[in-house]
Formats: structure tokens, C-alpha cells, sequence
């Protein structure tokens, strides 16, 4: 092995407040940098009419589920590459290192298939709106067949933020994001020179910053990356390294998809009252992504500290990094909570929206903000469970409050209510992850940190 690898990672040395706060504000910017790449987007898209919104809010659910699968494959990596530098063991961290990439790829060529032969059905069957069907077609198509960009950039951010190295993470999901909000514009209504593309532009303009992204990964791992080395065993796939990057990996593929899932069955529930709803709501996954984004960016500054600690066996460091990660997390979330509350109507003219839409988006906004707080707990529980290597337990509490508590909660409200009530959903089910969440991290510090204290 190469000899001039350090004797023990910062991970496992640096103070636990300084250390969190270095490795997760790179991550919080570039989280926010892809928040206003997400805004931007759909901002750009309502200029062309609301229908082209509602489009692109019917392809999240596709969309989303592609990160799930690339960013739920990172989380595996994310936590076995961590814990194999903490104990020492670099053989197996080149190894998950080489069969990361060959997953991303085989994710990839998947989701392409997929995005050439079903794109057009899967906006058929949620609405009859021409329209609607052609604009979505062209957008979801473009996403999947080019998706190589995400796919690649996410795998090698995850490598980084693996061994510590979040700042160079952010660079490369910051280009990306950068860039497609630059040519956002361009290619949507056909600036200096180029030809006007309308909602496919839109698609354009994201494939294009992913791609960037990811060649620039490529080039930064290759250059600062000196604890991982990949090879042509990318080729060549470890089952039991793919079984362990999946043991953590799959449950975080699973509970984010059940997103996608839940996405979509509120976009039915939403469009049998009218399109404008399901507008709305995309809207507002437009907006929360400023306020949960930076939480996300600083559980990836969290997940490789609490796994690296563990697999060196130092529980202090754990415990001290949870409970900062979930007081930075609570701030987040209250000056989210306070925004939505204070200025829906502002948030919602950021996408030219008409006085039907600001009749249903106000209410939906203020009510569902009142989960923030709430939620800050849950997503900081349930990156502590994965970087622990226990993923079923993030995925047991995404399915019960996804399908099992909003889906059915939202359905029933609407049919009691109408659509003023729907927006409730959110904050019974937060009531119900929160206190799954706490159950569950009072059951792993019994049975995994205890222990390690009596070492």
C-alpha cells in the first residue's frame, strides 16, 4: 500500500464542532447552490405558461427517483468507505471506491431504456392535457436519456465527502448547478444565438451542468483524492463489496423512491381538483429545497464523521456530532418555518403565479411549514441511522410516514374537506416520523454506542 497515507484522518481527531462545521458548509452551500438551480429552473419554465409548469412538476416523481437511486448508492458507499479508512482496512476502501462507479453505470444505462421507451406514457397516464403530455415527454426524455451526468457526478461527490474532503465536493456540484442556471435562459427562450428550445431547454440546460459536474469530479479525485485509487477493477464487480454498499445503500434507495411514490400519489389526488394544485405543489418542492437542501448538505457532512468514529470506536464523537448536526438542523428549520409563514405570497410570485394559484398556495404553504421544526430531528435520526449501518431503519421510518401516515391521511382529508385540508397531511405525519425516529436512536445507542463505551 502506498505509504504516505496519513496515520489518522481528521475525522477522527479534529474537535467534533469544528470538524461538523468544516465538512458540512461546503456541503450547505453547494446543497444551496442546487436549491436555486431548482428554483431558478421552474421560474424560468412558469414564464412559458402554467401548464409547462405543471409538466415538470408531473416528472419530478422520475426525476427524484433517479437520485434516489444514485445519491441511495452513495449513502452505501458513503458509510463502508468511511468505516473501512476508520479501521484502517484501504484495501476494501479501493474497492468500494472501483465498484461505486460500476454501480453508477449500471444504474445509468437502466434509467436510459427506461426514459426512451416510457417517458411519453408515464405523463399519459396521469393526464389527458396534450399539452402537458407533449411538454413533459420532451423534458422527462432528455433527463433520462443524458442522465449519465447525474449519475457520474453523484458517485464521484461521494468519494469526497467519503474521506473528508467536502470542499471539493461542493466545487463540483456547485459548477453543475451553476452552469444549468446560466444556460437556463439560454436554452429555454433561445438567447444569443441559440435556438429557442422552450421546456426542453430546461432539460437541456440540467443535463449539461451535470455533465460538467461530473467530468470536473473525475478530474478533482484523480488530483486531491489521494486515499482512494481506482482502476480497471471498475470492470470488475465485488458481490460482497456491492452486498455491503447495498446493505445501507438499498433501504436509502428505497425510503427516497418511496418519495417518488408519495409524489405521485399526491399529484392524483391534487389534479382531480385542478392542474393549479399540482402546481403548487411543485412549487413548493421547489421552495422547501432552500430549507431542507442545506439540512441534507449538513447530514453528508455528518454521515462519513459518525461512520469513521464507529468504525475506530470512539462513541463520545459520535454522540457529540449527532446532537450538534440535530441543534444546527432546528435553526435551519425555523428560519424556514418563519419565511413560509411570513412571506408565501412572495415565495409564490416567484413563479408568476396567477390569483387562482395564490388562492391555493398561501394556505398550503403556511400549513405545511408548521412540519419544519419538526422534520429537522427526523432527517438528521435518519442519516445517524445509515451512517450507522442501519438503513432498514431509515427506510421503516420513510415508509411509515410517507405511504403508511401522508398518503392516506391526504386522501381521506381531501374527501372529508376538500382541498383546504389536504395540506394537514404534512404535519400529522411529521408528528408520527418524529416519534418513530426517537424510538429507533434510543434502540441504537442502547445496542450500538453503550457497548462500545464499556470498551
Amino acid at each position: 500500500m502506498p505509504n504516505n497515507l496519513p496515520e489518522e484522518n481528521k475525522m477522527g481527531v479534529m474537535p467534533v464542532n469544528r470538524l461538523l462545521i468544516s465538512m458540512a458548509i461546503p456541503m450547505m452551500l453547494s446543497m444551496m447552490v442546487q436549491a436555486l438551480y431548482n428554483v431558478v429552473d421552474s421560474m424560468f419554465v412558469s414564464r412559458i405558461s402554467e401548464n409547462a409548469l405543471t409538466a415538470v412538476s408531473l416528472a419530478f416523481p422520475v426525476q427524484n427517483l433517479m437520485i434516489a437511486v444514485s445519491t441511495g448508492t452513495g449513502v452505501g458507499v458513503n458509510a463502508l468507505l468511511s468505516r473501512s479508512l476508520g479501521e484502517k482496512d484501504f484495501n476494501r476502501v479501493n474497492k468500494a471506491a472501483n465498484n461505486a462507479v460500476f454501480l453508477a453505470i449500471v444504474s445509468y444505462a437502466v434509467f436510459a431504456v427506461l426514459g426512451l421507451l416510457f417517458a411519453h406514457r408515464f405523463f399519459t397516464i396521469q393526464t389527458d392535457d396534450p399539452e402537458i403530455i407533449a411538454y413533459g415527454t420532451d423534458y422527462l426524455r432528455i433527463c433520462m436519456i443524458c442522465s449519465f451526468g447525474l449519475f457520474g457526478e453523484i458517485v464521484f461527490e461521494k468519494l469526497l465527502q467519503s474521506t473528508g474532503q467536502t470542499v471539493y465536493s461542493m466545487v463540483t456540484q456547485g459548477i453543475g448547478a451553476i452552469l444549468n442556471i446560466v444556460f437556463d435562459p439560454i436554452c429555454i427562450f433561445g438567447l444569443f444565438g441559440f435556438p429557442r428550445m422552450g421546456v426542453a431547454g430546461a432539460a437541456a440546460a440540467t443535463v449539461f451542468g451535470q455533465i460538467v459536474g461530473f467530468i470536473v469530479g473525475v478530474l478533482i479525485n484523480q488530483a486531491k483524492n489521494h486515499e482512494i485509487h481506482l482502476s480497471r477493477e471498475i470492470l470488475h464487480p465485488d458481490p460482497a463489496i456491492i452486498k455491503g454498499i447495498y446493505r445501507v445503500g438499498v433501504p436509502s434507495i428505497i425510503m427516497a423512491s418511496v418519495g417518488s411514490v408519495m409524489t405521485f400519489g399526491m399529484n392524483q389526488i391534487l389534479i382531480a381538483f385542478t392542474s393549479t394544485a399540482t402546481a403548487v405543489f411543485g412549487v413548493y418542492f421547489k421552495l422547501q429545497s432552500f430549507v431542507f437542501m442545506p439540512v441534507f448538505g449538513l447530514n453528508n457532512g455528518m454521515v462519513p464523521i459518525i461512520a469513521y468514529n464507529l468504525g475506530a470506536g470512539k462513541p463520545d464523537r459520535i454522540i457529540r456530532t449527532f446532537k450538534l448536526a440535530v441543534l444546527y438542523a432546528a435553526c435551519i428549520m425555523l428560519i424556514g418555518l418563519a419565511i413560509f409563514q411570513l412571506l408565501p405570497d412572495r415565495l409564490l410570485a416567484i413563479f408568476d403565479a396567477s390569483e387562482n394559484m395564490l388562492a391555493i398556495g398561501i394556505p398550503a404553504l403556511r400549513i405545511i411549514s408548521t412540519s419544519f421544526l419538526l422534520a429537522s430531528f427526523s432527517v438528521v435520526s435518519s442519516s445517524l441511522f445509515q451512517a450507522m449501518g442501519h438503513g432498514v431503519l431509515s427506510l421503516w421510518v420513510s415508509l411509515l410516514r410517507q405511504l403508511c401516515v401522508l398518503l392516506p391521511t391526504a386522501f381521506i382529508l381531501s374527501r372529508i374537506g376538500g382541498l383546504d385540508l389536504v395540506w394537514y397531511s404534512y404535519p400529522i405525519a411529521e408528528i408520527c416520523s418524529v416519534t418513530i425516529c426517537a424510538i429507533f436512536t434510543r434502540h441504537l445507542y442502547k445496542k450500538e454506542i453503550v457497548p462500545l463505551r464499556s470498551r
